[in-house]
């Protein structure tokens, strides 16, 4: 029997500990794990037996989180790992090869632009960033070298909804994966393994956790992807010399791409998460929906409060019958267009500015899905270090702010606003 969502969100990837009987997740504070004898030793080097080495490879909380969150998502397995910029990483790196490419959207949080546009050359990769509203735009940009399409489910700033299961067409007529950023969906409001994605990574810093105390990212995989069908995948699809030749998938699966990540991804890039960083969000997670239902609640209470303002030019929440997306998300998120959107002010860069500096419910942060209400002017902050063009494309004009909409009572979020707006346009 299928276990439902919020069933699996208390439930999956743990059990009562056996050793004491502890209900909650114990946090395994250790550093390694002694072995049975020397052939258990060996066994574990070899994948030949599943178990714990040494925790920069897995951790039994860690694995705990790890389970829960592809139960969640849909996938047959996943990784965690130190934040959501190191589970992008992890999620491209058994795929690119120097002279290699990612196509993405031009629609990203401003910190995976300047990953992909610039940090990414260091290992020989690039990416190439086109609009993701147009399928027509993704597939001109692939070529020989591409190894993957990347997008964000609610795209971060400004709230634009992918259409995924286009996107996953276009992937799959080109036979390669779609690793879709679910961070600022949560799968509570959106799969998008159902919806064609190959991958799918979270900053787990953001609503899966939940109250801004912890920074991890999560990397599912759907299982579903033929690794060996096309020859560009050779980390997984040929033989692996760390491992005495053992070929990832033709052994591993469905599951192929999960244990690379481990036994060769975090055991040389070493990009770990710990475990109490692990629990935490085991911890939030446990109430994930019951967050969700309040953060879309009162987000759609609040732009439409901003979208009646005369102080105010524009909102961009899909939730919105005036928004472009407003169809697209009854479709791709039915239970809610997320927490996370932006509002253009009337007065421009100075008045954004002005704006933030007199919010006082509000905290001024670089984050995101915390239970409290957030704010950020992005062309100042996350997106300054691109370009304008880049910024505007990205949905983080001068004149944008990005609101995080927390869970507080809605009725003194709209009165922190109000005051805020009146004391920036006075």
């Amino acid at each position: 029997m299928t276990q439902g969502f919020d069933t699996l969100a208390i439930h999956a990837g743990t059990a009562p500990d056996a050793a004491t009987g502890a209900r909650q997740v114990p946090i395994y504070q250790t550093t390694a794990y002694v072995f049975r004898d020397s052939d258990h030793a060996a066994k574990l080097f070899n994948l030949q037996e599943v178990g714990y080495i040494y925790s920069r490879l897995t951790n039994p909380t860690v694995s705990a989180l790890a389970n829960r969150v592809a139960a969640l998502e849909g996938g047959a397995g996943a990784v965690a790992c130190s934040s959501g910029h190191a589970a992008q990483l992890m999620a491209l790196f058994p795929l690119m090869a120097p002279g290699c490419n990612v196509v993405a959207s031009t629609k990203l949080y401003g910190g995976t632009i300047q990953q992909f546009t610039n940090t990414i050359r260091k290992f020989g990769w690039s990416a190439k960033l086109v609009d993701f509203d147009d399928p027509k735009a993704i597939a001109a940009a692939i070529d020989d070298n591409t190894r993957a399409l990347f997008c964000e489910t609610i795209c971060n700033p400004g709230g634009a909804i992918s259409d995924l299961d286009a996107i996953a067409r276009v992937a799959n007529h080109a036979g390669l994966p779609l690793i879709v950023d679910n961070t600022t969906a949560t799968p509570y409001l959106c799969r998008p393994i159902e919806h064609g994605a190959t991958l799918v990574v979270h900053s787990a810093t953001k609503y899966l956790t939940g109250n801004g105390t912890v920074t991890g990212g999560i990397v599912v995989d759907s299982g579903k992807f033929d690794w060996s069908a096309s020859g560009k995948f050779p980390s997984l699809s040929e033989p692996e010399p760390a491992y005495h030749g053992l070929t990832f998938h033709a052994a591993l699966g469905a599951m192929a791409f999960t244990f690379h990540s481990i036994a060769v991804g975090l055991r040389d890039l070493g990009m770990t998460m710990n475990p109490q960083g692990a629990h935490y969000t085991l911890m939030g997670i446990e109430t994930l929906s019951l967050r969700m239902q309040r953060h879309v609640e009162n987000a759609q209470t609040v732009a439409e409060w901003l979208e009646a303002d005369p102080r105010v030019e524009f909102v961009t929440y899909p939730g919105l019958k005036s928004s472009p997306y407003h169809s697209l998300a009854k479709m791709i998120v039915p239970k809610g267009a997320g927490g996370l959107f932006t509002f253009a002010m009337k007065g421009g860069y100075d008045a954004c500015v002005k704006f933030v500096d007199n919010l006082k419910l509000f905290s001024h942060v670089a984050n995101l899905g915390d239970t409290r209400s957030l704010v950020i002017h992005s062309a100042s902050t996350t997106h300054r270090q691109l370009s304008d063009e880049q910024r505007v494309a990205a949905g983080a004009g001068p004149n944008v702010v990005r609101l995080s909409i927390g869970i507080e009572d809605v009725r003194d979020i709209i009165a922190d606003l109000d005051q805020a707006l009146t004391a920036a346009t006075a």
